[in-house]
């Protein structure tokens, strides 16, 4: 058995955890979902939902990990009463894992690549129309699509191959200072457009009227799904951390910490894209698209476009490879907890297994376009999205509630005794009814509200 290697910082555990929970969620649907719904009065309701809903979950996927000192795969074993089954959440967790990076290298591979498009000035003097052809093309394209997806998944499975301080821990921490400086850079020159202040007070001042004008309940609701699927919980991606750390610090304190880094990333690239919207008088709402069409057709607009478009593709393929880095180092835990392997084997292993796994996607849109497994113009990634974001983690975060809550479980005592370890901020204890009857309900809203709103809307 491989020994199990531990972060050689309490900041090494916050920005790779953070980087698994920021990824594209953040940078990629949070700014359009904010652009749909109204802006600053959708941001102030995802906040609130964000505190109520992502940190004590992330705090019980916390706990479960360091108590059990191992991956989502054996965690359950460890801490589950005997004779009871709460480790098949374990293969629950493990499924999501690899079915979220099935889709998730695919669109890590679309960034990466829109790098060199900008860079190379692939969009220089196209019009708007042109510039979306050049997406579709990518699509289109098989060998271009596998291509990409290949670079990514090898940049990944490289960083996880030199272990967790030599390779995630010390290459994630300098991705996510960079992170973290293009952003800023970026959001200087967004804010000081022409025409920028009316994407300022779009995002900063609420207007409750857009809330009403697109439905209190469906804002509402896309408030709630954002907060909870923005922080990937439920599969196990953030108890693989929990189980590195030592007991030097509460684990309500770190969840904080990790949800502000998260929250300001999600702020921040709001404060990159609506000012330049706003500038260039194009509709900040327009879905999926913002990111690929809409954007090269900002920058093709501003002075220096190519640089700043470049650095902007720069930040979104180091948020996507964040989350995959992070996710892949669960992964490989799982075969050196399960059966033993040494870290080279199951990097080795899973590298394979994942290159095979993301191909349906890669070819679902092209050589298989015409599978439409949600209806007419659905993807087979929609269907790996949908089993993942609507079924796997907010099922997958239930298990984890009520394991940490339930004198069936784990139990609260056993997890507030792990929880509050170290020095920090407490879990509160007023919130056990909270956590143990009033939030498993929510959690169960949300996915029966995934599935309404999916097929019967």
């Amino acid at each position: 058995m491989e020994k199990r290697e531990k972060f050689s910082s309490r900041l090494g555990f916050i920005l790779i955890s953070a980087g698994c929970a920021i990824g594209l969620g953040n940078v990629w649907r949070f700014p359009y979902i904010t652009g749909k719904y109204g802006g600053a009065a959708f941001v102030l309701i995802y906040l609130v939902f964000l505190v109520i809903l992502g940190m004590p979950i992330m705090a019980m996927e916390f706990a479960v990990g360091r108590a059990s000192r191992k991956s989502a795969a054996r965690s359950f074993h460890v801490l589950e009463p005997k004779g009871t089954k709460w480790h098949i959440e374990g293969y629950i967790a493990m499924a999501g894992n690899y079915l979220l990076m099935m889709f998730y290298t695919t669109v890590g591979g679309w960034m990466i690549s829109y790098i060199f498009k900008i860079a190379s000035g692939s969009f220089h003097g196209l019009t708007p129309d042109e510039v979306g052809d050049v997406f579709n093309g990518m699509l289109a394209s098989p060998g271009s699509m596998t291509f990409w997806m290949i670079v990514a998944v090898l940049l990944a499975f490289g960083i996880c191959s030199m272990g967790l301080q030599n390779g995630v821990e010390r290459i994630t921490k300098v991705m996510m200072s960079f992170l973290l400086v293009i952003l800023v850079v970026l959001c200087i020159r967004s804010v000081t457009l022409p025409g920028a202040g009316a994407g300022l007070r779009f995002y900063l001042i609420p207007d409750f009227s857009r809330i009403v004008e697109n439905g209190i309940g469906e804002v509402i609701f896309a408030a709630m799904g954002q907060a909870f699927f923005t922080l990937s919980l439920g599969i196990g991606a953030m108890a693989i951390f929990g189980s590195y750390i030592s007991r030097d610090r509460t684990l309500m304190g770190e969840s904080v910490n990790i949800c502000i880094l998260d929250t300001v990333v999600a702020l921040m690239a709001g404060l990159v894209i609506f000012p330049a919207c706003f500038a260039f008088g194009v509709d900040p709402g327009e879905g999926p698209g913002l990111v690929f069409v809409t954007l090269p057709n900002i920058f093709n607009q501003m002075a220096g476009g190519r640089l700043w478009g470049t650095l902007f593709f720069v930040f979104m393929s180091f948020a996507a490879l964040s989350t995959i880095i992070a996710v892949f180092e669960n992964i490989i835990s799982f075969g050196i907890d399960l059966w033993g392997w040494t870290r080279k084997k199951s990097v080795l292993v899973n590298l394979i297994l994942i290159l095979v796994l993301s191909m349906p996607c890669v070819l679902g849109f092209n050589v298989w376009s015409g599978i439409a497994p949600l209806g007419a113009g659905s993807t087979i990634q929609d269907l790996e999205d949908f089993i993942v974001s609507n079924n796997l983690l907010p099922l997958g975060s239930l298990m984890y509630l009520l394991f940490c809550t339930s004198r069936y479980g784990w139990g609260w005592d056993r997890f507030i005794a792990e929880a509050d370890a170290g020095k920090g901020i407490n879990f509160p204890q007023w919130a056990r009814f909270y956590v143990s009857y009033i939030l498993p309900l929510i959690v169960l809203f949300i996915f029966v509200m995934g599935y309404w709103q999916k097929f019967a809307a």
